[in-house]
């Protein structure tokens, strides 16, 4: 069992929740994640980097409800009073705080009572962890904690969804409705010409004319994110290859870089990435080590062997903290080792190390 250590953080950061249960998923984490985020708290409970539940303090047995509300549809079971019989016996721990996770034990009382099969109630913790997730995927600022007690422990467990797809799912969830919300705000400032007649009218187009400027644009230090890697890099821009089979881990990684002097190429496939690093020449390669078919000491030899990538940086990306670990990545010549969980400042700091 690969458990996880994380650091409680009190003060309030910068949070990538994206790539934060990205790695929590790729260490095996077990126990709760708890994240804060101004009035609001979320807790994501993990079992070998399984999701087990999920939950926020936004309102929990309104959200419960209004999903057994649905379900009753499908089931009988689930009428009005044995809805208003759930918040009776379980809603007053909430506001008491007599207990942990209460709409979690009303889940549980109900299969008991055999209000719910075990599988509706697998289905329906699914549907809550989505709708949790896409608002944790929300905050950009805050602070977290992994409690490796897990306080659901005692209590049935249902389901063990698997946490990277689940984000997926919500992270485009979520991109799509940006995109509508944007396109929504979009559509509010076209203008609407009318005819003299009243009748709509076609908008003419008229092509703008390039404006010359005598004006250099500023200069500045290669500074990101408050990181200064002391010497100012010498290309105004960098290809980074970010090779790793999970999307989640590429869009988080792709987020940290997302810079001027970073042009970030995403690789998922690991054997198809030797052909695809030749053909793009990058100057740093970013390497994810538990990959399927080929993993990244595997691969790495391989570019090591071609003449175009033996002074290349190579960094190794893995969950793997151990001695063994390090002295694989030596072997196959990596030039460093960055170990999840890592932030945008330490992810930086070993790119402008071996860039500079």
């Amino acid at each position: 069992m690969n458990t996880m250590s994380m650091a409680s953080y009190r003060s309030s950061q910068r949070l990538n929740p994206l790539s934060l249960l990205a790695q929590l998923s790729s260490r095996q984490a077990n126990g709760c994640l708890q994240v804060s985020s101004g009035s609001v708290s979320w807790s994501v409970y993990l079992e070998q980097g399984k999701l087990i539940y999920a939950s926020d303090s936004v309102d929990p047995f309104e959200r419960l409800d209004r999903h057994l509300r649905r379900l009753s549809r499908q089931i009988p079971t689930l009428v009005s009073a044995v809805r208003v019989q759930v918040r009776l016996i379980f809603e007053s721990d909430l506001e008491s705080q007599s207990s942990q996770n209460p709409e979690y034990q009303a889940i549980c009382w109900l299969v008991n009572q055999q209000y719910l099969r075990e599988q509706d109630a697998a289905n329906l913790i699914e549907e809550l962890a989505e709708e949790v997730i896409v608002s944790l995927l929300s905050v950009k600022e805050g602070s977290y904690q992994l409690i490796e007690q897990d306080k659901l422990d005692e209590l049935p467990k249902f389901c063990r969804l698997d946490l990277r797809t689940i984000v997926e799912r919500c992270h485009e969830q979520l991109r799509r409705q940006q995109t509508v919300q944007s396109n929504s705000v979009a559509s509010e400032h076209q203008p609407k010409p009318v005819a003299q007649n009243g009748a709509p009218t076609k908008l003419e187009v008229v092509p703008k004319t390039p404006v010359q400027s005598n004006t250099a644009p500023p200069t500045h230090p290669t500074t990101i994110a408050g990181i200064n890697p002391g010497k100012q890099l010498s290309k105004s821009t960098y290809t980074i290859a970010c090779i790793d089979d999970s999307p989640t881990v590429l869009n988080a990684i792709n987020s940290f870089l997302d810079d001027k002097s970073f042009s970030v190429v995403m690789i998922n496939d690991p054997v198809r990435a030797l052909m695809q690093v030749v053909r793009i020449k990058p100057d740093l390669i970013l390497l994810d080590v538990a990959m399927p078919n080929l993993d990244g000491y595997e691969l790495c030899s391989l570019l090591r062997k071609h003449s175009m990538f033996k002074n290349i940086p190579i960094i190794m990306v893995t969950g793997n903290t151990g001695f063994l670990d390090r002295a694989k990545a030596k072997l196959v010549k990596a030039s460093g080792y960055l170990t999840k969980p890592f932030n945008q400042s330490e992810l930086l700091k070993m790119v402008f190390k071996h860039l500079s």
